[in-house]
């Protein structure tokens, strides 16, 4: 369970500082600051309004009971502005947010009560509701290292280029360098894995994370693609490849770790996380969907507490066996 002890350093009238929030938020901002090189400083103002519209809907709810807005919205805000696309309309991603606070966390009674993961309530609600803006608004990232910083967004010409999902799906293959750095089209902060590696190393570091559900995650999807490649499927590339293309790499370390809606006991965690990385590989060959994380992550959610519960009750009835031996 993420810190959430009240001290007068920690607490404050409007903003609970959760130690383990922060440095999550801390972990991620390498991601938001690719988002920015690559895709323009437009991405930066998403990122901000969302935070904002983010902070302001769990204030709705909190502030009126004389509670104060939890730092984990900052973690949900950022997560969820930087798996959109950088054309997304900025209403839209207001939209989003505030259905990811509202029916994803504050519905279920706030922070510590959440069933699904918010963050991917709120993305899977504008992928549904708004799928032209959410699919078709990939840009090309600037050539030029740096060029974002100083540029509002990629020329308009290079919208919807195709992504490497869309590029692996119909057949052709794809570098694994450029997958590596992150000057590939895809959503914001989820293009490149020397990134989400240097913010998951972080995290995982500071233990605001727990490793089995990372390595759980990349050893299920690593394992579903080799199999899918092995069998010659078509539109399946090599694990590698499928690892560092999409957000498999970003969810593993930032999603599928969040704390809440995640599994507790360890066998739960190994199952929870390897479910989802071999059902993303899954739903990205067979389903409609390019991509599959967001869809892997609720979908798992849901059993999170049956997992729980078969595992404790496994290990009560092994414990007259273990003590009769």
């Amino acid at each position: 369970m993420p810190e959430t002890q009240k001290s007068p350093s920690s607490l404050s009238k409007w903003l609970l500082v959760q130690p383990v929030m922060m440095r999550v938020v801390i972990g991620l901002l390498p991601c938001l600051a690719g988002a920015v090189a690559f895709f323009g400083l437009r991405a930066l103002v998403v990122t901000a309004v969302v935070m904002v519209a983010g902070v302001l809907a769990e204030a709705a709810f909190t502030i009126p009971n004389k509670k104060p807005v939890t730092s984990a919205v900052l973690v949900t805000s950022l997560i969820f502005s930087l798996s959109l696309p950088p054309t997304v309309p900025l209403w839209i991603a207001i939209v989003g947010i505030v259905f990811a606070v509202v029916f994803g966390k504050m519905a279920f009674g706030g922070f510590g009560f959440n069933v699904y993961n918010p963050a991917m309530v709120g993305r899977c609600f504008v992928y549904i509701s708004f799928p032209l803006a959410i699919t078709a608004g990939w840009v090309t990232p600037f050539e030029a290292i740096g060029t974002g910083f100083f540029s509002w967004l990629p020329p308009v010409d290079a919208v919807t280029a195709a992504t490497p999902l869309k590029l692996i799906r119909s057949g052709e293959s794809i570098a694994l360098l450029p997958l590596f750095w992150g000057n590939v089209g895809g959503s914001m902060g989820e293009t490149s894995a020397l990134l989400i590696a240097i913010g998951g190393a972080f995290i995982l570091y500071k233990k605001a994370a727990q490793w089995r559900l990372v390595a759980s995650c990349l050893i299920g999807a690593l394992a579903a693609s080799l199999f899918l490649f092995l069998l010659k499927v078509p539109g399946v590339p090599d694990p590698l490849t499928a690892v560092l293309a999409g957000s498999i790499l970003f969810g593993a370390c930032f999603v599928v770790t969040e704390p809440i809606s995640a599994p507790k006991t360890r066998p739960g965690q190994w199952i929870y996380g390897i479910a989802i990385g071999a059902l993303t590989i899954v739903l990205r060959r067979y389903s409609n969907f390019p991509e599959g994380v967001m869809f892997s992550v609720l979908f798992m959610n849901t059993f999170v507490p049956l997992l729980d519960r078969g595992v404790q009750t496994y290990q009560k009835r092994q414990q007259p066996k273990a003590g009769g031996s």
